[in-house]
């Protein structure tokens, strides 16, 4: 075998290798709901002279995140001329707007000053797009198809905050999971993801809202589904909506996602007082006084979801104060200021941590017992939403923009 053949096999592997990573981003937080990625070649230091694969203009105004599904990049958006809900579609090679769909045309809620009335990222099986907004003081959930063809519309169940909407839904096996925590009777709803009709029902015991999106974990041999919010961290049965566990507390409203380590589950909250636990995930019934592992109450997140990565546990509060914690014990290794608030969530890639401020400026963080940090990028435009991930590209979502860049 001569060299030139050798080198083409090395190639052919790398190739192999590097495509077996790719991943869809196909809803909030990525493909496991917890800002994780396995990509290999996601930029680290960049500039947007040197990285803008492209950059294109949104219509309206929104904070959902962008979601990813091959060569296609989708994003939602409210009009405030039109009051119209819209999807649109995005070539991710080119950055070239393909469609736009109107999903919703009603009028604006009343929202908190940092949300949007497109603030609930959408979800797709690559089948459907399924998306969530306020209709009122209803709860609308659609689906459409990936070409934008409308397939279903279904409003179940009320649905009233002063702060506006922000329930993501979420996909297990047949089912579309959607958060309903309200000022009301608040409910988590599961609908059938062929047709919208109603599978399950269950009640929350607060009648709170909150704005949080579930993860599901087998965990021990147990599938569940678990959230915080409504006064409360719980775990259900995705199969049934039938609550395995409860932890009550410890403060009233929540906005950022739960993560799961493997081992140990992490929230972060709220309002009026701001905590952040560590859950022993295996208990059944009230927990609240023998699976509360660690609790601690400073450099707390009330909007921004934590991350994570091998042994540590990371997490920024909204006025931009990052702490990395050993996520076994809670002992904080260190706790120091980024540039301006945060309110997009952390992501991870690569054993890095990558922290976006509003005003656009990217922080990459090594986790570890010093603060290290590796990287700082600026996007050059504001921006509220979490990032998204797709084969070496991050998808930022600015003000008026969404850019992608790429080494």
């Amino acid at each position: 075998m001569n060299f030139n053949t050798i080198a083409c096999l090395l190639v052919l592997i790398s190739n192999i290798s590097i495509h077996a990573n790719i991943e869809n981003w196909p809803g909030w937080r990525g493909p496991r709901g917890d800002g994780s990625s396995l990509d290999p070649g996601l930029p680290v230091s960049w500039t947007i002279k040197e990285n803008l694969v492209w950059k294109a203009p949104l219509p309206g105004k929104g904070h959902a995140s962008p979601i990813v599904w091959d060569n296609r990049v989708y994003v939602v958006t409210a009009i405030d001329d039109t009051r119209q809900r819209a999807l649109v579609c995005i070539d991710r090679k080119t950055g070239r707007q393909l469609w736009q769909k109107n999903i919703l045309e009603s009028p604006f809620e009343k929202i908190h000053q940092l949300n949007s009335r497109a603030s609930s990222t959408p979800v797709t099986d690559g089948m459907r797009i399924y998306l969530s907004f306020l209709d009122g003081n209803e709860m609308f959930i659609a689906a459409y198809g990936m070409d934008g063809a409308p397939l279903w519309k279904k409003r179940p169940g009320n649905f009233s905050s002063k702060h506006g909407y922000c329930s993501s839904p979420i996909i297990w096996k047949d089912k579309l999971i959607i958060n309903g925590d309200h000022d009301g009777d608040a409910y988590i709803v599961a609908l059938d993801r062929k047709t919208g009709e109603p599978l399950w029902k269950t009640e929350r015991p607060n009648k709170t809202r909150s704005y949080c999106t579930p993860i599901i974990r087998n965990i021990k041999g147990r599938n569940q589904m678990i959230l915080s919010g409504n006064k409360c961290v719980a775990s259900y049965d995705p199969d049934t909506g039938r609550q395995h566990w409860i932890v009550d507390g410890p403060t009233e409203q929540f906005v950022a996602s739960v993560v799961y380590n493997g081992e140990l589950l992490f929230m972060t909250c709220g309002f009026p007082k701001r905590f952040m636990q560590a859950i022993d995930p295996t208990g059944n019934g009230n927990v609240t006084k023998s699976h509360v592992v660690w609790t601690t109450s400073k450099g707390c997140s009330y909007v921004p979801s934590p991350i994570s990565i091998g042994p540590h546990f990371l997490v920024v509060a909204d006025n931009g104060v990052a702490s990395c914690f050993v996520a076994k014990t809670g002992e904080r290794l260190w706790m120091e200021r980024l540039p301006g608030r945060h309110s997009a969530s952390i992501i991870s890639a690569n054993g890095l941590a990558y922290f976006l401020s509003d005003r656009g400026v990217m922080t990459v963080i090594k986790p570890g017992p010093k603060f290290e940090v590796v990287a700082q990028n600026n996007l050059g435009e504001e921006t509220n939403a979490s990032p998204a991930i797709y084969d070496g590209q991050i998808f930022l979502r600015g003000d008026k923009h969404l850019f992608c860049i790429a080494k």
